[in-house]
């Protein structure tokens, strides 16, 4: 009995050892640890433009003043100028072309004691080219080409002709409709006898409405 208990013992022993060791997670099977993914970053925002290729038509509304340098005494001569316009533009890219057509009918009037006359501005017709940027949903431009106004006189009607340069924005409030506005300067160097030598200058500046096709 005594050789039973010691031989039980013997080979409790090693196990007691071995269940401890376990326990105590000395035989704990490995943990595989699993690196984390890694996340790309988001790409960097690019500004992309708008297409402005098409014609385009609409209306301006805006403010005109002319100005005779030979004429210090002159009355003031301003006041409202609204028309239409149409033209053409092409997007290149990052470079936009244009040419358009605009008619404004003027009420602007007053006294020119340069002329012995009194002036009223009756219209002014303008052919244009643009060069603009295309800078998404904005299109700043610069503009200029030729220019001929009909004025009124106490002696008859004169015919003005010049050249003018300004410059303007285009906004695309949709894909359709544009809105802006221009700032020209115009000077008028051909015409009748009574406009040539007096150095007749005029400024407008307009807001702007368009439908694009």
């Amino acid at each position: 009995m005594t050789f039973n208990f010691a031989r039980t013992a013997m080979l409790a022993a090693p196990l007691a050892l071995a269940a401890g060791m376990a326990s105590a997670g000395g035989l704990a099977a490995p943990v595989e640890t699993v690196a984390p993914t890694p996340i790309a970053p988001a790409p960097a925002p690019v500004m992309r433009g708008s297409d402005w290729t098409g014609f385009y038509l609409g209306g301006q509304l805006g403010y005109g003043d002319v100005t005779i340098s030979a004429d210090p005494e002159q009355d003031d001569l301003d006041g409202i100028i609204g028309g239409v316009h149409a033209g053409y533009m092409y997007d290149l890219g990052t470079i936009v072309l244009g040419a358009e057509v605009d008619y404004d009918l003027a009420d602007i009037s007053g006294a020119v004691p340069a002329l012995k006359t009194g002036v009223e501005v009756d219209d002014i017709l303008r052919l244009k080219a643009r060069v603009g940027y295309d800078a998404g949903a904005f299109l700043p431009y610069a503009t200029g080409g030729v220019v001929r106004a009909n004025l009124s006189t106490d002696d008859g009607s004169i015919e003005a002709d010049g050249d003018f340069y300004g410059l303007g924005v285009a906004y695309k409030f949709s894909d359709s409709i544009l809105v802006g506005g221009e700032v020209l300067q115009h000077k008028f160097y051909e015409g009748d006898d009574g406009v040539q030598g007096n150095g007749v200058r005029a400024t407008t500046a307009t807001a702007r409405v368009s439908f694009q096709f």
